[in-house]
């Protein structure tokens, strides 16, 4: 049932760069050159995997309206430091780029989770270390990782204020994140969460009541970041938990003023959240219309959709949604039990692991770029990347749909 295949990913068709495109002055590396291959209706440049007997995770795809070659997996790292060893993360980062070859990893300056005062930056710190000790050559990595939008977080700034995405807290935020990876640029910088209010994370609906004044304008986000772009000190920029709202004012801001333009939006995303990307974020962010990759994060929807809370026992007491009481609770709701059981229930009967039907569902859209995926243990890790080579036949993805039809986003329901 499982066979390595070359999936399309709508994230990188060819165009006309915007006229506000940053030019990146260091010499980028070449040993991918790109192939084109074609859909039904669009084409996308892909490149080969360059190791590892060629597993599908390690397939590149151009990320946006950007010249970076990313693998169809990356690498999440928000565990290295709360429930992974330095040690452990060494491990999987090495398993990642010499037995599966990838390229691509996503960090962020409030990891490890949940955040904390006493261990954030500790994951950057892991990723440094991994670096400083020959992991991996600089230019072999794509090293993204995320500015936090306003928070609660004031042990985050050394002034103790609270965190605004600003070109001052940009610099500072950015600066640390440089020293702890021991690299002196990333090539992508996110904005982990908006400045303004928007319903992060499981919350209701949007409610007005919740506006704050003093948001940060669209354009100034964009000037800070413009200036950590002409330092030398990022390659390209993107947005993460934003809607479409937010990615057509960046865009409007970036063409009318010329300023660095998104190439990716990192969002979650996976069968039991696709409405809220689904429904209009994936016409913005369309090759044709502005041209934003997706990145999508939880796409097991925090472990749920592995089918391991529903099977429960002791290998589950230590799992993230037990451990840390309270986190991602919304997968944890009745209605979207029901729904990890159905999709547990195709998985089965097409001779998959729920996390193969998961993680190769995901993999199969046409909007995505590449998919994040994070483990605690090695066998995880390996069960996550291999299940890229999966190709879901067409009765699986209908059965999928009919799921779907019946439990929409039961998540947030």
């Amino acid at each position: 049932m499982a066979s390595a295949v070359t999936m399309w990913s709508g994230a990188g068709v060819s165009r006309a760069p915007c006229s506000s495109a940053t030019s990146w002055k260091r010499s980028y590396s070449s040993r991918q050159r790109c192939q084109v291959v074609a859909s039904a209706s669009q084409a996308t440049e892909v490149a080969p995997a360059s190791k590892a007997g060629g597993y599908a995770a390690a397939e590149r795809v151009r990320l946006g309206e950007s010249d970076l070659l990313v693998s169809k997996c990356c690498l999440g790292t928000m565990t290295w430091g709360s429930q992974n060893t330095e040690q452990e993360a060494h491990e999987q980062l090495s398993a990642a780029w010499d037995q599966y070859g990838l390229n691509f990893m996503d960090t962020a300056e409030i990891y490890p989770i949940p955040p904390k005062a006493e261990t954030q930056g500790a994951t950057e710190r892991y990723i440094g270390s991994w670096l400083r000790q020959g992991g991996a050559k600089r230019e072999d990595v794509v090293l993204a990782t995320k500015v936090s939008g306003y928070g609660r977080q004031d042990w985050l700034r050394d002034s103790g204020k609270l965190p605004r995405v600003d070109a001052d807290n940009i610099e500072e935020a950015l600066n640390k994140s440089l020293q702890r990876l021991g690299t002196d640029y990333v090539d992508l910088l996110q904005i982990h969460w908006p400045d303004r209010y928007v319903p992060l994370f499981g919350a209701s609906a949007y409610d007005a009541s919740n506006e704050r004044e003093g948001d940060i304008p669209f354009e100034d986000q964009l000037r800070g970041l413009e200036r950590v772009i002409k330092a030398g000190k990022v390659r390209y920029i993107g947005v993460s938990n934003e809607t479409s709202y937010g990615v057509m004012r960046f865009i409007q801001a970036a063409e009318q003023l010329g300023l660095p333009r998104i190439v990716s939006i990192q969002n979650s995303y996976s069968l039991l959240v696709r409405g809220a990307f689904e429904t209009d974020l994936a016409e913005v962010c369309a090759p044709r219309q502005c041209n934003v990759g997706l990145l999508a994060y939880s796409p097991l929807a925090g472990g749920s959709l592995t089918g391991k809370y529903i099977e429960g026992g002791k290998a589950v007491e230590k799992a993230r949604l037990n451990l840390f009481q309270g986190y991602m609770a919304r997968y944890q709701k009745s209605l979207a039990r029901e729904a990890v059981a159905e999709y547990v229930a195709v998985a089965k009967k097409h001779g998959l692991t729920p996390t193969q039907l998961a993680l190769a569902w995901c993999n199969s859209r046409w909007f995505m770029a590449s998919t994040i995926i994070g483990a605690t243990g090695m066998e995880q890790l390996r069960e996550n990347i291999e299940a890229f080579d999966v190709e879901l036949s067409e009765e699986c993805l209908a059965d999928i749909d009919a799921v779907f039809r019946r439990y929409r986003d039961p998540a947030f329901n």
